[in-house]
This record gives structure tokens, sequence and C-alpha cells, in this order.
């Protein structure tokens, strides 16, 4: 990704990002989502990307995707 991309968009992650953000590699990262053990990603275009502020607060709770689900909601 360039500096220009992250610049325009912050809040969001692509896979790369957050496998660097998680140190895991990317791979495991498609893993995670299809596992559903991360949160919902979303679409920009053809593009997939992860909300910095869901996945800080899915680490931040360190619990399963129910409870995430839960603060989530609760959050709005």
């Amino acid at each position: 990704m360039s500096n220009q991309e992250s610049n325009q968009n912050p809040q969001l992650l692509s896979a790369k990002a957050l496998a660097k953000m998680l140190s895991t590699s990317v791979r495991s990262v498609w893993r995670y989502r299809s596992s559903q053990a991360l949160p919902k990603p979303v679409s920009v275009g053809s593009s997939i990307r992860w909300k910095l502020s869901d996945i800080s607060l899915f680490l931040d709770c360190n619990c399963d995707m129910q409870v995430f689900e839960a603060r989530k909601g609760a959050k709005k």
C-alpha cells in the first residue's frame, strides 16, 4: 500500500496491514476471516478492508465474537 492510499483511509486496514498489526501472515488473516475469528470486513470497491475501530475493540476485549458483537452493539 502506498503512503497516499494509507493517508486517504487510515481507519481502514488491508489484509497486509492487519497481518502486520497481528504479527501474523496475510494468509492467516484470510484463514481467520473464513473461520469468522475476526470482525467482519467491509468492501471498498473490489477490496476488502477491516475497520481499525473494530479491530482495536476486538483486541482490547480479548474475547470471542459473541462478546465482541455485544460490546460493539453497546458502543453504538
